[in-house]
């Protein structure tokens, strides 16, 4: 059975007290051990690292990582602003975006840069920028993503320019007087050093193409292993894969280009959980099932319903019990939505895997592990109207900081207009 990562059964139903439930807990050791290991992914010409925020936006969280020298990877223009009213430098933020912000002429003049993601981007950031350097981002024709909604490359992926249009991209830059100092590639690539190393040979390649180029973007895709069994990256070992590859094209053009890479899963999704409570327990007789129900779900954890994401779930008895009995339970969510269930088919949305876990008593609790990335920042918020979870920070020294505050309905409905007759 799972176990808990960084909170003990009396810490959980310490925080559970204080704070009510749901609540995310961000554990600030495992968030600094992660943001370490990222900076140091070998290198030869230098590395950034950029947080891509929409793993999860908190501004503790950026703050944490601003802090120990980590960029910002925004996918939006409010992302953006939103990093900027957090206390990044403008100076440490890209936008790579699939809509153009409404604003970006005023978030460049701050000094936010900008990686075009397609032709019709990269044409409207000339006529606001002529003759300035800008980022570009390509779509190589290979996407390794765990699903076909994760998939970042490749014939069935939206994302960047079409490798076959870079005489058209060129053409425009030159239009604009654009000089392209970075090319971004992002593949989704997974826990395999091999494969790291194709991409970044598969993407320098492109990056002859374009003698102002002198930095690459690998993007991110760096697998954590949330469940047993599950493959993690070693970031050394792909990092020196990609070493090499930077290396031999130094050898053969001379051209020493910098390292940047943007991990969003690998800072943050072993760094929380989310802890409920067991508010019900039904069966479907003695062919069916057996229902445990929570106060949270997809409102706070949709990946399963979504992707058919597994995360392990431990269950802590309210107060402690002499004889623990075991049971194989499906695990249903709070909103009225048969999807709303964290027990799915590993990939499959669709499917059923019952848990073998300890068996529940209505005012239980049940910890999601693996929650810190793409949960909180991802999820269905406000459906059925359950407000936004509290959410805190477990410092170094085992104390609960507030974070964010549970939401209140006024705050659900403060933008409604009455209705008038």
């Amino acid at each position: 059975m799972d176990s808990l990562r960084f909170l003990n059964p009396d810490q959980v139903r310490q925080i559970a007290k204080i704070f009510g439930t749901p609540v995310f807990v961000y554990d600030e050791k495992t968030l600094m051990n992660a943001a370490k290991s990222a900076l140091s992914f070998p290198n030869r010409h230098g590395l950034t690292v950029r947080y891509a925020m929409k793993a999860s936006p908190n501004r503790a969280i950026l703050k944490l990582f601003d802090q120990m020298g980590l960029s910002i990877d925004a996918s939006s223009g409010y992302e953006a602003e939103r990093a900027i009213r957090a206390g990044i430098s403008a100076h440490k933020i890209q936008i790579t975006a699939q809509e153009l912000p409404e604003n970006l002429l005023e978030l460049v003049s701050q000094g936010v840069s900008f990686n075009a993601c397609s032709l019709h981007q990269l044409e409207s950031f000339g006529r606001l920028f002529p003759r300035t350097k800008v980022s570009i981002r390509i779509n190589p024709g290979l996407g390794s993503g765990h699903s076909n909604r994760t998939n970042v490359g490749g014939l069935s992926s939206s994302f960047g320019i079409w490798w076959e249009q870079i005489p058209e991209l060129k053409q425009c830059a030159k239009k604009f007087g654009l000089t392209i100092h970075k090319l971004h590639t992002h593949i989704g690539s997974g826990a395999d050093p091999e494969i790291w190393k194709k991409v970044a040979r598969m993407s320098l390649a492109m990056a002859q193409e374009f003698e102002s180029v002198t930095s690459l973007n690998l993007g991110g895709g760096f697998k954590v292993a949330r469940m047993d069994g599950e493959k993690q990256t070693d970031l050394h070992a792909a990092g020196s894969a990609v070493l090499e590859a930077f290396e031999d094209f130094y050898r053969v053009t001379g051209r020493p280009l910098a390292l940047e890479i943007e991990p969003g899963t690998y800072l943050v999704a072993l760094a929380a959980c989310v802890i409920t409570q067991v508010i019900d327990k039904v069966n479907t007789g003695k062919e069916g099932y057996t229902f445990l129900k929570v106060n949270s779900g997809m409102t706070e954890v949709t990946r399963p319903s979504l992707y058919g994401a597994q995360h392990p779930l431990i269950l802590v008895p309210k107060e402690d019990r002499k004889k623990l009995d075991i049971e194989n339970v499906l695990v249903a969510g709070h909103c009225c939505e048969s999807g709303d269930l964290l027990t799915p088919e590993p990939g499959n949305p669709e499917g059923l895997l019952p848990r073998t876990m300890i068996a529940a008593t209505i005012g239980d609790y049940l910890v999601i592990e693996g929650a810190g990335a793409y949960c909180s920042g991802m999820s269905t918020k406000n459906y059925n109207s359950f407000p936004e979870a509290t959410e805190i920070l477990w410092e170094q020294n085992e104390q609960a900081r507030l974070i964010r505050k549970r939401q209140t309905l006024e705050q659900i409905t403060q933008n409604e207009s009455p209705y008038v007759s």
